[in-house]
């Protein structure tokens, strides 16, 4: 139907056209953006996501360079270190030249002077952007809340937020020289001292360079042994006899609760028979210690008495002569550690002996000499200093403890890693002891001396089979550099030339591990920045998968539009031109 108020067929061309030109618009600003989602108009779920990457992509640049920044800074303090490495090898030589004979003290310590210079000069100069790593200022070297340094190493988007990931490592393991001490070429203040007892002594170094460690802290006990000094000669008739009864392994009194075992007792009788049996050519004479010894030894052997006779040497292997021992072998099956002679008598004389009574020391108990001391915080280790040790009663398999800052503060409820109380101590070992040794009890007998014994009511053994204490003691840092380098002087201190070169292996040892750190901060560091590199062009790309335009689609579309645009252009012509032709029919 035509109509002269209405052109329906201009109407729906011209509708063509205009949807034809909203999306040739489209396509050309795609194709001048480079950008399919442009705004959040365009695709609002990608154009939020997309926005937000490029964000975090801005912040992980950020992160970049500031790795950069730390890899450079790690760079010059490394450089430093190693520049210290090889003048402490350089120290080291002109120390062990001193020892030679003819040698002057003087000159050799002119050139350590230098050297010494040269180690001040190195650790000043190592600054990059005034951040001096080997030359520091910190209250308290040694607390891992000062000496902390924090390096930005990632950007972290999660679930729960944005955070910045770091890099941390502490100024204590790398510092050459700190204004309050405790640097690395200086004296080390954390001293351990006797770890509240568990040991005797500090780890130190003697004048001679050897560096003393008290590994173990045990109490042994000691078999029954009666002692006398010979007194001879002994001459045996035929008739003639020494006869004692010899009573072994009787429970100590003054040790243990009743009830108590009386031990085993055994009737010994020597006679002319036995001494002829044992030296045919003295004709019944013992006539001297080592004689009267073996006499002894053979009856009570002999008699299966559970005792020996024995003689003595000194420390340096020479006999003590006339003195002989009688001891128990601890072999009769019971707990007990006695030698009780009674019922001594003798026709020939007594050769020294006569009626005793000797027990064994029960070795299952000790005291340790408290003093305070302070678990200390070391670098990297965030638990702080570890101390281990080995603890075993009586023989048994011995059981491996260990404890560190971290749980001596978690104990105690602490702060500062100190234990500082007797009562304290005895806290702290029960916690680490009781689960495998319940029958040892721990308390303090004063605020100086703490008791760790075995319960006399399960354990009544006694003598040498019993023991208690500590055995593999080990502190983590130690041993430690216990000088100032800056003061050696082999001039005014000669004698200490040994202990200088001890020292040095020390601090040599320490330089060396802070080169170590260095070096694996500086890999952790460039590996990190190569992701971050990577992490960037991984998501520029995806964002690229969201929001980028296809230039060949958008161009191929828009010359489509463009010939739809010229038939519409064409159908609204027509459409128009029809029109036309009904208004001729009123002229």
């Amino acid at each position: 139907m035509s109509s002269i108020l209405t052109n329906t067929a201009a109407m729906a061309a011209l509708q063509t056209l205009r949807t034809i030109g909203a999306g040739m618009a489209g396509t050309q600003q795609q194709l001048s953006s480079g950008l399919r989602v442009e705004s959040a108009s365009d695709n609002a779920a990608y154009w939020s996501i997309s926005t937000t990457m490029r964000s975090d992509n801005k912040a992980t640049s950020a992160v970049a360079d500031a790795l950069g920044l730390a890899a450079a800074k790690i760079d010059v303090a490394y450089t430093a270190v190693d520049t210290v490495s090889e003048i402490l090898s350089e120290f080291k030589a002109k120390l062990i030249a001193a020892k030679e004979p003819g040698v002057g003290a003087a000159k050799i310590q002119a050139e350590l002077e230098q050297l010494k210079g040269q180690l001040v000069s190195v650790s000043k100069s190592a600054s990059f952007n005034g951040v001096n790593w080997l030359e520091t200022d910190i209250a308290n070297i040694n607390d891992s809340d000062l000496n902390k340094v924090s390096l930005t190493s990632s950007f972290i988007r999660s679930p729960d937020g944005v955070s910045i990931g770091k890099t941390d490592f502490h100024l204590s393991e790398i510092a050459l020289f700190n204004k309050t001490g405790g640097g690395l070429l200086q004296a080390d203040t954390r001293k351990m001292l006797t770890l509240g007892g568990i040991r005797n002594h500090d780890t130190y170094m003697d004048a001679h360079g050897f560096i003393h460690m008290d590994t173990s802290n045990t109490a042994i006990g000691a078999r029954a042994v009666k002692d006398f000094n010979f007194a001879g000669p002994l001459t045996f008739g035929t008739t003639d006899t020494i006869s004692f009864d010899i009573t072994v392994d009787a429970d100590n009194p003054a040790d243990l609760d009743p009830p108590h075992n009386p031990g085993k007792t055994t009737n010994i009788i020597i006679d002319r028979a036995m001494v002829d049996t044992l030296f045919p050519a003295a004709s019944g004479v013992i006539s001297s210690y080592t004689q009267y010894a073996s006499l002894l030894n053979h009856a009570l052997v002999q008699a299966n008495s559970g005792a020996r006779a024995t003689t003595y040497v000194d420390n340096n292997g020479i006999p003590i002569p006339n003195r002989i021992g009688i001891q128990t072998q601890e072999n009769s099956g019971l707990d007990g550690s006695s030698v009780e002679i009674a019922g001594f008598t003798s026709s020939v004389g007594s050769g020294g002996m006569s009626d005793s009574l000797n027990y064994g020391v029960r070795g299952s108990a000790m005291s340790l000499a408290f003093s305070p001391f302070e678990v200390y915080a070391d670098g990297d280790n965030l638990d702080g200093v570890e101390l281990r040790f080995s603890f075993s009663v009586n023989g048994a398999p011995a059981t491996d403890h260990v404890f560190d800052r971290t749980y001596v503060n978690s104990l105690l409820s602490k702060t500062n890693g100190k234990i500082e109380t007797s009562d304290e101590m005895v806290t702290l070992l029960q916690s680490l002891i009781s689960a495998d040794w319940p029958d040892v009890i721990i308390k303090a007998t004063s605020p100086s001396a703490i008791s760790v014994r075995s319960d006399k009511a399960v354990d009544r053994l006694s003598g040498s089979r019993t023991s208690i204490g500590f055995t593999g003691i080990k502190v983590s840092i130690e041993p430690l550099a216990e000088q100032n380098l800056l003061d050696i002087d082999i001039v005014a201190n000669p004698q200490k030339l040994d202990m200088y070169i001890g020292y040095l292996e020390v601090v040599s040892a320490d330089v060396i591990d802070a080169g170590a750190t260095l070096g694996a901060l500086k890999t952790r560091i460039d590996m990190q920045e190569g992701f971050a590199q990577t992490l960037m062009d991984t998501i520029d790309k995806g964002v690229g998968r969201l929001v980028d335009a296809d230039m060949n689609e958008a161009s191929t579309r828009l010359k489509a539009l463009q010939a739809q645009e010229q038939l519409a252009i064409q159908s609204l012509q027509i459409a128009n031109s029809n029109a036309g032709n009904i208004l001729q029919l009123f002229r």
